[in-house]
């Protein structure tokens, strides 16, 4: 029961949004979510 994930949350470094996978996945959703959104509105006119 030691590696629950309230304790992988709580014994972590930091918190949550600043461990380097977090900051990456978000930067990849935003950056995907932009290009989804241009192509959107290209295709659108």
């Amino acid at each position: 029961m030691g590696s629950t994930l309230y304790n992988k949350i709580y014994l972590g470094r930091g918190p949550l949004l600043g461990s380097r996978r977090a900051q990456l996945a978000l930067l990849l959703g935003v950056i995907a979510g932009a290009g989804i959104g241009w192509y959107a509105l290209r295709s659108l006119r």
